[in-house]
């Protein structure tokens, strides 16, 4: 059972008399309020060494515990959801992500993931390693961004794939529209990222053991108030461009975590977009890339900008 710990600290004035299933919504990634809930019913939240309800208000020198029970093998199932297929043949699949989706079963997400939709499409071919969960996943992309996502079939691909990423060998190119004019067309970002220290939604250059991450810019076109930019990554950590980009005054619109404002149009989340992925691939040992084309919302806002 995976746990979580949180302390309400002098520091945090913002959250004193704030109801304990609030507070959690806000500071777990990818956890619904009515998941939490629930969590809080099946007496899987404390705080001290009580179990509480979800409308107590937390008071300085609270110490939250959160078990997540593990799911079992029956909680992932098989669903008809339709898949953007851009490549297949007997090793990988390579899927056009779209957005509001999220990549694989965690908490508070057990259906309508990707996962969900390759069980049913894919039935037993799909690698192993990951376990229940994970069937097939090399690498992730985040819920509100769309874009290319390569899944292994069998667990000889799913080695060799996992290498290179490990060794940042894969190219991959995404698309995005972020705030501002980005004062040179082309650049390198280079900090380390590691989790946020208090807010647990976000990621950031200031943590403390972060990993090094390096993000290559090049600016497509400018707009009035905004830039079409490409970002390569030479590494792959968790929300690297959202939190390069913001890092130097330029987040990505409609970013509602890492922006700081409210914006015009209606993006359902960061305007990001997986483009291009390259791998070499793990049967045949020869260069393959795979461009994602731009999901229509994207496009459209491309052209009213």
């Amino acid at each position: 059972m995976a746990s979580m710990e949180f302390r309400i600290e002098n520091q945090m004035e913002e959250q004193i008399d704030v109801r304990v299933d609030k507070f959690l919504t806000e500071h777990i990634p990818e956890v619904s309020r009515a998941y939490v809930q629930k969590l809080i019913k099946t007496k899987c939240v404390l705080v001290g060494d009580a179990f509480v309800k979800a409308n107590y208000r937390l008071c300085i020198g609270d110490v939250i515990c959160v078990d997540f029970p593990e799911p079992t093998d029956m909680d992932v199932l098989p669903e008809d959801i339709p898949l953007d297929i851009l490549y297949e043949d007997l090793d990988i699949i390579v899927i056009n992500k779209p957005k509001d989706m999220v990549v694989h079963p965690a908490a508070g997400h057990y259906s309508g993931t990707l996962v969900n939709a390759l069980l049913y499409y894919c039935k037993e071919e799909l690698s192993g390693i990951n376990g229940v969960m994970r069937p097939g996943i090399v690498h992730r992309i985040d819920k509100d961004t769309t874009g290319s996502i390569v899944v292994c079939k069998n667990d000889y691909a799913h080695r060799i794939l996992a290498k290179q990423f490990k060794e940042h060998s894969m190219n991959r190119v995404y698309h995005a529209i972020v705030k501002g004019h980005l004062k040179e067309s082309t650049g390198t970002i280079e900090t380390s990222i590691g989790r946020h220290p208090t807010d647990r939604k976000k990621m950031s250059i200031h943590a403390k053991n972060g990993k090094n991450a390096i993000t290559h810019y090049e600016v497509l076109k400018y707009f009035d108030k905004y830039t079409y930019i490409a970002c390569t990554l030479q590494t792959g950590r968790t929300h690297q461009i959202r939190v390069h980009m913001a890092s130097i005054g330029h987040p990505i619109l409609g970013d509602v975590v890492y922006g700081n404002e409210k914006q015009p149009y209606k993006t359902n989340g960061q305007v990001l977009h997986a483009k291009k992925l390259g791998i070499t691939h793990p049967r045949n040992h020869e260069y393959l890339e795979i461009d994602a084309p731009l999901p229509t919302y994207f496009s459209e806002l491309v052209q009213k900008l």
